[in-house]
């Protein structure tokens, strides 16, 4: 067990032994450290992180932000969430894709807890498109004859073909209006 990485603090003991640990496991860390957010947690002690950084542009004199992510061991003594803000340190590789190892949570974020809400209102908005489309078709099919194709309705063959052509558009209207809200 190490007390300290690069003059970071060991957080508590977990409950699993760990051997890519840089406290309590086996591993040695580099001295080259990223600071990134996490985007993405896995089961596997895996996790994704992202950070951005400006790219000059000498042709137009200006700058263009620039994506990174990599893959991370993300031990279960500091088991980062979502949307923390972390330190990450160089490592052997680990396995294919992995070569770092979080030593520390910076900052805890609150992605996790917003993607929750913006779920929930997806949810809502899309029982409500749901709901006004029935009260839509229920509202079209209140005539009490059926139409088929090639046939005149029994029940309404006095009405006239421009009035059947504006409601169609009407509803067609009323349809578009109803994808816009959904887009929103």
């Amino acid at each position: 067990m190490k007390d300290n990485v690069f003059g970071i603090k060991a957080p508590a003991k977990p409950e699993l032994y760990d051997k890519n640990c840089p406290f309590y496991g086996q591993i040695e860390v580099k001295r080259e450290f990223i600071e990134g957010t996490v985007i993405k947690k896995d089961t596997s002690r895996s996790a994704t992180i992202e950070w951005h950084s400006a790219l000059p542009i000498p042709k137009y004199e200006r700058f263009a932000t620039k994506r990174s992510r990599i893959r991370v061991h993300n031990p279960s003594s500091i088991n980062a969430q979502v949307g923390d803000r972390v330190l990450v340190a160089r490592t052997r590789p680990l396995s294919k894709t992995k070569h770092h190892v979080i030593l520390q949570v910076l900052r805890h974020g609150m992605v996790a807890a917003s993607t929750l809400a913006q779920q929930e209102q997806i949810k809502i908005i899309k029982e409500k498109v749901e709901k006004a489309r029935k009260e839509q078709s229920h509202a079209t099919q209140g005539h009490t004859g059926h139409v088929h194709a090639g046939h005149k309705d029994v029940n309404h063959d006095h009405h006239d073909h421009k009035d059947e052509k504006t409601s169609k558009k009407d509803a067609k209207q009323d349809h578009n209006h109803l994808d816009h809200k959904h887009k929103e």
